[in-house]
């Protein structure tokens, strides 16, 4: 498990700035616009920073929902619950991707003490598992963001 933070403000050149730490720049700007054209959310003149706790460097597709939900959480001013994990890959068209090792990821959260988990949808279809967490699946990213609370 890994800890995502973001930060959005209002872009005082003509170009809003992107930095990423501990995450590919490109993959960060691609989800921006990922969230931006499937939420409507408008980040368009905001300067977007996110930084991964600890100082790693993660290249792992399963942190995408993470970076969408962080990044509309600061920009709406609305907390992710401290209690929740979210993983997921995240398509083009925003849709929420099966992710490997779903169950092993699980098992370390529920001994992490996290309560809820938002998942893809189609990685909760196939868990064999029971788990202690409240398991939420989501298709797209709107799917995830008003199952979190966001929006």
């Amino acid at each position: 498990m890994i800890e995502l933070q973001a930060l959005t403000t209002q872009s005082i050149y003509g170009i809003p700035k992107r930095a990423a730490n501990g995450l590919d720049y490109n993959r960060l700007t691609l989800l921006i616009a990922v969230l931006e054209k499937k939420t409507g959310l408008m980040l368009g003149t905001q300067d977007v920073y996110l930084n991964v706790v600890g100082g790693m460097r993660i290249n792992e597709p399963s942190i995408d929902l993470g970076v969408i939900a962080v990044t509309a959480s600061i920009f709406k001013n609305v907390p992710i619950p401290k209690d929740m994990v979210i993983m997921g890959e995240v398509g083009l068209t925003g849709e929420v991707r099966r992710i490997n090792m779903i169950e092993k990821r699980l098992k370390e959260a529920e001994k992490l003490g996290f309560k809820t988990c938002i998942i893809p949808e189609s990685n909760k279809k196939l868990l064999k598992d029971k788990f202690k967490l409240d398991i939420i699946g989501a298709r797209n990213i709107n799917d995830a963001l008003k199952k979190i609370g966001i929006k």
